[in-house]
């Protein structure tokens, strides 16, 4: 179902110019295409999709702790259709690696990127057999629960790296079963919540800086 949230609200929240605005099109294009044939979303949301998929993953952007560099690296874990990391790709300067393990959805983000002019390296891999280069900002969404993202994301941060973790209403209740299973990462010194800007219930957890 449609809801007033559409492309030119989006253009304002974020000030996208037109250029990335045609990109972000080109993208809602071919997930709409791609979608009748794999499952890359629910449809139900594919009526919202600039509020549901494309603001909930650019919200991403107002959680730094600091300004994006031309060298900011990002890994974005369980990449799926996209989100966060493809939309962040879009938007915002730096490398940007894209894992998931299924393989029709990695050519989904070929595709996207060649169509949109996106630089991204797309990994069709197992999250836990990664080798990389280690990242300013490791990002998921929908990806595991809390304790396995955090044992996946810590051998990927550089010192002073942050998590950023699309979350739903049980964020509360994963933090304290973290904490009381003393996997609460020590080289990481903070947890920060922010509240999601497009959906009432969701929640976005920062973590860090990392020190190894």
């Amino acid at each position: 179902m449609a809801t007033d949230y559409n492309e030119e609200t989006f253009a304002r929240d974020f000030d996208v110019s037109r250029e990335t605005l045609e990109r972000f099109r080109i993208y809602a294009a071919k997930l709409e295409k791609w979608n009748q044939a794999i499952n890359l979303v629910s449809r139900d949301t594919l009526g919202d999709l600039w509020r549901r998929h494309f603001l909930d993953s650019a919200q991403l952007l107002h959680c730094l702790p600091r300004a994006v560099r031309p060298d900011t690296c990002w890994v974005d874990l369980g990449s799926g259709a996209g989100f966060p990391g493809l939309v962040l790709a879009l938007m915002s300067a730096g490398e940007f690696h894209l894992v998931d393990s299924d393989a029709r959805k990695c050519t989904f983000l070929r595709e996207v990127s060649r169509e949109t002019g996106t630089p991204v390296h797309i990994h069709n891999q197992r999250i836990d057999s990664l080798s990389l280069p280690t990242a300013d900002y490791v990002t998921a969404r929908a990806c595991a629960p809390l304790p396995r993202l955090v044992d996946y994301a810590r051998p990927l941060l550089r010192p002073g790296g942050y998590c950023l973790f699309l979350k739903g209403a049980r964020l509360d209740e994963e933090l304290t079963l973290l904490r009381k299973a003393g996997k609460m990462p020590l080289d990481i010194s903070g947890a920060e919540v922010f509240p999601s800007e497009s959906d009432s219930k969701g929640r976005i957890l920062r973590l860090g800086p990392y020190s190894s």
